[in-house]
């Protein structure tokens, strides 16, 4: 049985034709999964009883199962996905005055182990299928009362949830193809964002493939201290990180690149840090985001002093580059930022301290 849910616009047109269907087909039912959040095709009316009856015994419609749904004071909401095998992943909702943000889960853990990333500690267990990932935009539209002709709750998308994102690249990029299809959730690739710790050759496929916003998990501002940090960077230093940044903002709907940059109290938050920064980026049109750190059990960091990130900010903003220092939401039920830990089987098997996955290789 095929699930509907793994296959994007044009995949599924080649289902549909493999089936002997028109590719009109396809879209009304693109558009009953994801723009009215159906699964049930008897409910998918304009289309033939025929195809439908065809449809029942060939294929499904199975969103990953909501377990928890926890909502904080400040109106963040945290959705557990029970993604099978033991295995669950969690989505976060953040609710603003101008828009909405759903902040998205590519894989169950993550072999990355960067050294302040909850996610990271519970080691990897495998990449997310296109069901399980888009999943959870169609759960949450539906927990939020999102389904049904066009209205919007969720008017954002941020790949910042457990994983990276381009490590799982084929099914992230046919996840982004939905949410960008106008038959499904018709995003803008400007609020559509893809974060990534600097997977140099995924990067470069990104830009190539589906072009979307992008956001660097940066956190630190010279090599030696970003290998320990984010490990990925023994095998992409940040020369070759920064050219690959240059590279994507030839075709990226955004002219710019948003840095996002954790702060740790005496770690990578000196006014001499925040120096090392604007030499790194000179060349690189951008933008900071100022990440306050958010405690999780047996971590060995604590968060910057609110006057040190300030003034760390202020470096940066003097030296004329956009800087913002992220509002901390939802640590009351642990979703914030770097919280995410869900539920994994590690199979990541560690040998020693650190692991660099060999992230060219496709799904």
């Amino acid at each position: 049985m095929q699930n509907l849910l793994d296959l994007d616009g044009e995949s599924l047109t080649a289902w549909f034709a493999e089936q002997g269907e028109k590719p009109f087909r396809a879209k009304q039912v693109l558009r009953w999964m994801h723009r009215s959040g159906v699964a049930d095709f008897d409910a998918m009316t304009d289309i033939a009883k025929s195809l439908r009856e065809k449809l029942k015994l060939r294929a499904i419609v199975a969103p990953p199962a909501v377990v928890s749904d926890k909502l904080s004071d400040d109106g963040t909401r945290k959705f557990l996905i029970d993604v099978g095998n033991h295995n669950a992943v969690e989505t976060v909702f953040i609710p603003e005055d101008d828009r909405g943000t759903l902040c998205v889960s590519t894989q169950a853990g993550c072999a990355l182990d960067c050294a302040f990333c909850s996610t990271g500690k519970q080691g990897f267990n495998r990449n997310l299928t296109v069901a399980e990932i888009i999943g959870q935009l169609w759960q949450a539209n539906k927990a939020l009362g999102a389904v049904h002709g066009d209205e919007r709750i969720i008017s954002n998308v941020v790949m910042m949830g457990m994983g990276e994102p381009l490590a799982n690249f084929d099914n992230t990029v046919s996840a982004l193809h939905l949410m960008l299809d106008d038959h499904a959730y018709g995003l803008s690739r400007r609020r559509v964002t893809v974060s990534t710790s600097g997977l140099v050759p995924a990067m470069d496929r990104l830009r190539e493939e589906c072009p979307v916003a992008l956001a660097v998990s940066l956190h630190a501002p010279n090599d030696t201290l970003r290998d320990e940090l984010v490990p990925i960077n023994q095998k992409y230093p940040l020369k070759e990180l920064m050219a690959a940044c240059l590279r994507y903002l030839e075709k990226a709907p955004r002219d710019f690149i948003t840095f996002e940059y954790t702060m740790l109290d005496g770690i990578n938050d000196t006014d001499a840090h925040a120096r090392e920064l604007l030499a790194l980026v000179r060349h690189v049109p951008c933008k900071f985001n100022l990440i306050p750190f958010n405690p999780f059990p047996g971590s060995p960091f604590r968060r910057s002093q609110a006057e040190r990130v300030r003034r760390f900010g202020e470096i940066l903003i003097q030296a004329g580059i956009v800087t913002t220092t992220r509002k901390t939401r939802g640590d009351d039920i642990d979703a914030a930022c770097g919280q995410l830990a869900g539920q994994v089987q590690d199979k990541t098997r560690r040998t020693s301290g650190r692991v660099i996955p060999l992230v060219e290789s496709r799904s």
